[in-house]
């Protein structure tokens, strides 16, 4: 829950820095600023000590929201001389009528977004992208379920008192263009859907823009011409056990089945362009490398499964997302174990089972 407050910003030197950027934008607005009731050093549930929101007309009606708080925001704190706290601050544009509120949605979600950073030290970057695990919008049914991160097109990168720091914007995006993230790129894709998205404007009732046939073929181009540069799949099923020594051993990976669709379109985007593919469970992380000639690399709990360009071919052509025990043609060291994926709802209750 946010609510608008006056903002001390004396001595605040990182906090001067994000007004001075969106001065240059907003030169004449005066923002509709939301802090918490009570900040989060004092105990707060609230992880930013706030929350700008412009007005835009152009290209389209929007709301043009920026976080204080990644960054440093008063004194120098932190050992890096060269950045400001964790580099980047977050913006995110949600398209809107004309007189409406700024919607709440947009500041709990960013609110989220700084929970998660907060909480395990990971820092956002150009070109990430993040599952929003439900609905962007929480308590709709938008499709967009998913993140991406891009330099905000209106707000470059600055230096500040405190360090370095970046604008980035959190674009939502739905399920089929997240896949198409992976197959390519994040910047390949997002440019690529610019102009039906401009400025990576959120409109929460929007369909996918990739269910536009001229869009969808320019996405697959670029996938076939570039590959993809997803380098890591999350995975959150994933076993690897190695029986056997030396000739004799076999790799035998487990997956859910929810998951092998992504994999058997990103393996080929990655090892056919020479390029590896790790995967990445909870406890378990196995890397797949283009080779030559199949081999299987073993030190201590480091697995590299090395795979020619028709071993890569007969997995795609065997595994299926259901479950069984897929042999791989060619190559007998290697088998695949698909299980059932339990999809659950906010409370745990499975709701349907894939596979």
């Amino acid at each position: 829950m946010v609510d608008e407050i006056e903002i001390e910003d004396d001595g605040a030197p990182g906090w001067d820095a994000i007004d001075a950027a969106l001065k240059a934008v907003y030169p004449t607005q005066a923002p509709q600023h939301y802090g918490p009731v009570l900040r989060s050093l004092l105990g707060g549930e609230d992880p930013l000590d706030g929350i700008s929101a412009y007005w835009n007309d152009a290209p389209l009606p929007h709301w043009h929201f920026v976080s204080y708080g990644f960054s440093e925001l008063y004194e120098k704190e932190s050992d890096d001389p060269a950045t400001s706290g964790y580099g980047f601050e977050l913006s995110v544009r949600v398209a809107a009528a004309a007189g409406s509120e700024p919607p709440a949605w947009a500041m709990n979600f960013l609110q989220n977004l700084a929970r998660y950073v907060f909480a395990n030290g990971k820092v956002f970057q150009q070109g990430h992208y993040l599952n929003a695990g439900g609905p962007i919008a929480a308590d709709t049914d938008t499709l967009l379920r998913h993140v991406a991160f891009m330099r905000d097109p209106q707000l470059p990168p600055r230096e500040t008192p405190n360090g370095s720091l970046a604008f980035l914007q959190v674009i939502g995006l739905a399920d089929d263009e997240m896949e198409a993230v992976k197959r390519w790129s994040t910047t390949g894709v997002l440019e690529a859907l610019l102009p039906k998205m401009p400025l990576w404007i959120i409109d929460i009732a929007r369909g996918s823009l990739l269910d536009d046939p001229a869009l969808a073929a320019a996405v697959a181009e670029g996938a076939a011409r570039e590959g993809s540069h997803t380098a890591y799949l999350f995975l959150e099923k994933l076993g690897g056990s190695v029986q056997g020594e030396g000739a004799d051993q076999q790799l035998t990976v487990t997956l859910g089945a929810r998951q092998v669709e992504s994999l058997l379109a990103l393996l080929p985007a990655r090892l056919l362009f020479g390029q590896p593919l790790t995967l990445v469970g909870n406890d378990r992380q196995i890397t797949l490398s283009p080779a030559a000639v199949n081999a299987l690399v073993v030190e201590g709990d480091a697995l590299d499964c090395q795979l020619a360009p028709a071993t890569v071919q007969a997995l795609v052509a065997t595994v299926m997302p259901r479950r069984g025990t897929y042999a791989i043609t060619g190559w007998p060291a290697l088998q695949v174990v698909v299980e059932p994926s339990e999809l659950r709802d906010a409370e745990g209750t499975v709701v349907e089972i894939v596979g």
